[in-house]
């Protein structure tokens, strides 16, 4: 199965226009990155890679929604929250490369759902973040992934996106 591209997701996104006019063009902007919850950073650079801590669906420092995936919070609900931890591990991400324009691609996401025991849609819910990404990075956008269901997330939180990034010079 192949994942939408921005050109033909029915969005009004440029194709060739730069990553921060594509986020623009969705109406969003990047928010500040996330305070660390303990002893971590926000995000590393090692070379050309970038590695983020694992974002929540926090706005202003707030989680926004809390409960378990297939019980508390359907999983619609869930994809936007995954969209929203995509947009923070974004923001981690450029806050160590040197702005969003300096990220060559998105290389692999990975994305934990705390699920009700019999709840089995992990990857729908995760598309809510690669659709994200899809959308502000075009092919440079597509990635490999891993979408794990868990017992229980930090915070309780539905869900945690992690990324591996690639930064140019």
């Amino acid at each position: 199965m192949t994942e939408p591209s921005s050109t033909d997701s029915g969005s009004a996104v440029p194709a060739g226009s730069r990553p921060q006019e594509r986020l623009a063009a969705l109406g969003l902007t990047l928010p500040p990155v996330v305070a660390p919850l303990a002893a971590y950073v926000p995000a590393v650079r090692s070379g050309s890679m970038i590695y983020t801590a694992g974002q929540l669906p926090m706005v202003d420092g707030q989680l926004v929604s809390a409960g378990k995936v297939g019980a508390e919070v359907g999983a619609a609900e869930a994809a936007a929250l995954a969209r929203t931890c995509a947009l923070n591990a974004l923001a981690a991400a450029a806050s160590v490369a040197g702005g969003l324009s300096s990220i060559k691609r998105i290389v692999k996401l990975t994305g934990f759902v705390a699920s009700s025991p019999d709840f089995t849609g992990q990857p729908q819910v995760v598309n809510g973040a690669s659709e994200l990404l899809l959308e502000v990075f075009g092919e440079a956008g597509r990635h490999a992934r891993s979408a794990v269901g868990t017992a229980a997330l930090p915070l309780d939180a539905p869900v945690e996106i992690e990324l591996i990034v690639e930064a140019g010079d």
